[in-house]
């Protein structure tokens, strides 16, 4: 192990399979009761399986309720880039109304809960701030709030959930890549973050959603898990669920995270990268229509097999980042998306400067020890930290 992991974690996490685990929504005696008699919407995506069977068909063959689908960035059947246009139109297999929550409509009207007496929230999220299906949770338990709605969270592991880390989200910054006080890298479950939003008051003007959430069986925190299905489209396996939480910071810099390729979020390059030791070319795919430096060959990292991943530190890698800076020296390699990212702006300065990164945490500490503090009255599952 290098210096650069050396001392940061006693232990890599486990890697469970995802069947070890019994998730909420297969968990059907403890809400479909909740069910009975009531207009159903469904906040969920391809990720929303009671094993191999979408959420939505399993709920129909049992004869609840559903009125329409409410589909968050990259569409219901996740099959939209990120920050593609994601547009309402009907279900082929269901004939059910699908209602974007992204793009200008992130959060559920009043017009379209109408017809609706509970909201079910069913996606796999990745436990990163910036990952923006957390958010399109909390607005939905929002909406729910606002208009006299039930929410019930049908709860999933974090696989990234046995760290906390990266920089605390400042007031300047919130937004639908981070609407709270939170580390890039929480801990928490979907379901934990539910509770701590509703509880501390989070939701706007303080409202309080009927909320419901369905606990996981057999979840340990420690362990990360290998999710069945791709949880957006650019994230393939489990090595990029492990890498996001440092590479999305480059998603704020003129850098390629390989959309366009086979292991998005596996690699990150340039045109201009000096060292020409490894180089993909994005193309055109499904999911990736036009990515970042199409059909333009581009060099650096290979991380696909770097220690990182078979030791994780339990931290965010930084030294990538500064890496890159330090070798492009370009004025612009970060851009207005960065703080976005990062959540405050100080990082870019850090990153850019010699600060150690042992410096750069130390200056974080204080705010993730608060944020451990608020964390601690919401969990569900044993804590280790």
């Amino acid at each position: 192990m290098t210096a650069l992991f050396q001392g940061l974690c006693a232990q890599s996490p486990e890697m469970r399979e995802f069947s070890s685990v019994t998730c909420g929504n297969a968990q059907f005696e403890k809400y479909l009761p909740k069910l009975k008699g009531k207009r159903v919407a469904v906040v969920t995506n391809v990720t929303g399986l009671v094993g191999t069977t979408s959420i939505v068909d399993t709920l129909l063959k049992l004869k609840v309720n559903i009125k329409k689908i409410f589909g968050p960035e990259h569409g219901f059947r996740s099959d939209t880039d990120a920050g593609e246009k994601v547009g309402s139109n009907v279900d082929a297999k269901t004939n059910l109304p699908i209602v974007s929550l992204y793009g200008s409509n992130k959060k559920p009207t009043k017009e379209q809960l109408k017809d609706v007496d509970v909201v079910i929230y069913d996606i796999q999220d990745i436990g990163t701030r910036f990952y923006t299906y957390i958010a399109t949770m909390c607005y939905a338990m929002e909406a729910c709030a606002e208009n006299k709605k039930e929410m019930i969270v049908l709860d999933r592991p974090n696989p990234n959930g046995f760290y906390i880390d990266g920089p605390v989200m400042t007031n300047e910054f919130k937004g639908f890549l981070g609407l709270h006080k939170v580390p890039i890298v929480y801990g928490m479950t979907c379901g934990e973050y539910a509770l701590m939003a509703n509880g501390e008051g989070w939701l706007k003007n303080k409202v309080k959603c009927k909320l419901m959430i369905v606990a996981l069986k057999n979840y340990e925190r420690k362990c990360t898990y290998k999710l069945p299905v791709r949880p957006s489209p650019n994230i393939p396996n489990a090595e990029a669920v492990l890498l996001y939480p440092s590479m999305g910071l480059f998603e704020g810099t003129i850098m390629s995270l390989g959309r366009g390729t086979e292991f998005p979020f596996q690699v990150v390059g340039h045109p201009e990268f000096p060292d020409t030791a490894f180089c993909f070319t994005p193309k055109e795919t499904v999911v990736s229509k036009n990515p970042k430096y199409i059909n333009q060959k581009c060099y650096g990292l290979d991380l696909r097999k770097d220690p990182y991943i078979t030791n994780h530190p339990g931290k965010i890698n930084l030294y990538w980042l500064r890496l890159m800076i330090l070798k492009m020296k370009k004025d612009d390699f970060i851009d207005k998306n960065f703080n976005a990212h990062a959540g405050n702006k100080t990082l870019e300065a850090q990153i850019k400067s010699r600060i150690s990164f042992e410096d750069i945490r130390n200056s974080w500490q204080a705010d993730i020890d608060a944020f451990k503090s608020v964390r601690k009255k919401y969990l569900m599952y044993p804590d280790f930290y």
